[in-house]
């Protein structure tokens, strides 16, 4: 089965509801223009109630190192995602922490890109002007046709929905699919029977 992170998590109830689905991470967006965006106060007390083999993954986009670490220390996170433009010598700063670059997908993909965020898994999601991620929109998956040539873990995004997601797993076999707008009922609360459809249709892959 395909791992699967549940993205845009804002209250206790959403993160209950997903770990008892199955989800494997869940992620807490820390980018203050985000319908998304929780606080890390909030976010540390959700943290704190769950069980330690949930991975708990804070999204920063454009933040700085201080931050990040602070933020990251008071949450417990285990995986720091970066959404924004940061260059692969801010993401390597993140001793002791995994790190997720995202990578919004136009019209091609750019390998010689990628490769400089050696040590980074690598989020592909759908690219959308003035919009960092969380767009919902699905981006043509044929681009992503070399994934075999990235050494690295490789998360799936953008539009992805119970609907979709067989397809897309079959198609590019991804490590992860991240998924966050598409099972939502408005914008950061989930609406839960989807959660439960869609982790349904990755289990049985």
């Amino acid at each position: 089965m395909v791992r699967v992170k549940i993205c845009g998590i804002t209250n206790l109830e959403d993160a209950l509801v997903s770990l008892f689905s199955g989800a494997s991470a869940l992620g807490f967006v820390f980018y203050k223009k985000s319908p998304r965006y929780i606080s890390p106060v909030c976010a540390r007390n959700i943290s704190r109630i769950l069980p330690k083999k949930i991975i708990r993954v804070g999204v920063f986009v454009d933040e700085d190192v201080k931050t990040v670490k602070k933020i990251a220390r008071l949450c417990g996170l285990n995986m720091l995602q970066f959404h924004g433009h940061e260059p692969a010598a801010f993401c390597r700063k993140f001793k002791g922490y995994k790190v997720i670059k995202a990578f919004p997908v136009k019209d091609k993909l750019d390998l010689s890109k990628i490769s400089e965020y050696k040590g980074c898994a690598c989020l592909f999601d759908t690219y959308l002007k003035g919009k960092p991620g969380g767009t919902g929109k699905k981006f043509n998956w044929n681009l992503l046709r070399k994934l075999d040539r990235i050494k690295a873990p490789v998360f799936l995004s953008g539009g992805l929905t119970a609907g979709n997601v067989g397809e897309a797993i079959k198609l590019l076999k991804p490590d992860w699919v991240d998924v966050s707008s598409a099972l939502e009922s408005r914008p950061g609360k989930k609406d839960h029977r989807k959660i439960k459809e869609f982790m349904v249709k990755c289990s049985r892959l």
